[in-house]
């Protein structure tokens, strides 16, 4: 069933509108009576379409559907920025996977070094990436896509995480050492091609992440957080 994600229901009614309403009526082409799920506010509706339009769909709400597409854990990841399209590919497999929140990170082995002002055309096609891939994965929320930050703003928000993992090629704990079962909270840091620098991994760790890692074989930067994920959304009773 087509999924779509408006801002608000009202007294059992709902509207879609702009381009999610032409594809409706013009790519899948469906017409009064037919019946598609809505999300808003983080719950999933079942709808019947009860008039179109080109750039207007209005529906009839008639049923809460029970969520079973969105993870007992809120992880955020905080990666640093890659070269070319990479970082596109980690939030799309990112969303797909359960992560809540994708922050890009610029670090002092990035290669790709945009601007923050610049960052921000990139930043929106981000967002509809991880809107596609909510829909494509049956996820009841658009998991935020955040804006550039600084190393230090990273540090910052890691020093209020409850539990906060940097995955690092320099060694650490297994996952399976550390007790996730019931987390409700994961902050995961990812470096770019080039990893961190031994300062700043330090310093990740004085803002209280616990160094972790992921074998022996060093994985490319597009590659360590779809891993890292999967098996956190694993030990945690997600996947």
């Amino acid at each position: 069933m087509p999924k779509f994600f408006i801002p608000q229901i009202y007294d059992n009614c709902a509207e879609i509108t702009g381009a999610d309403a032409r594809h409706i009526g013009l790519s899948l082409r469906m017409r009064v009576g037919e019946q598609l799920t809505v999300s808003a506010g983080g719950n999933d509706y079942r709808c019947e379409i009860t008039a179109i339009t080109p750039d207007r769909v209005v529906l009839n709400v008639l049923a809460k559907l029970e969520d079973t597409a969105e993870p007992s854990v809120s992880l955020t990841l905080y990666q640093a920025v890659p070269k070319s399209d990479k970082l596109e590919q980690i939030v799309q497999k990112s969303v797909e996977l359960g992560a809540s929140r994708i922050v890009p990170v610029l670090t002092s082995r990035c290669v790709s070094r945009p601007k923050p002002a610049d960052f921000v055309k990139k930043q929106a096609r981000l967002k509809k990436i991880a809107e596609s891939a909510a829909k494509q994965s049956g996820r009841s929320v658009i998991p935020e896509v955040a804006s550039l930050y600084s190393f230090a703003q990273m540090c910052e928000e890691l020093s209020q995480s409850v539990c906060a993992l940097l995955f690092y090629e320099g060694g650490g704990k297994r996952l399976s050492e550390l007790a996730l079962q019931d987390a409700a909270e994961i902050a995961v840091v990812i470096g770019s091609e080039g990893g961190f620098s031994a300062d700043e991994a330090a310093q990740i760790e004085s803002a209280g992440a616990v160094p972790v890692w992921l074998g022996k074989r060093i994985l490319r930067c597009e590659t360590a957080p779809l891993a890292a994920i999967s098996i956190l959304m694993y030990l945690t009773g997600n996947l």
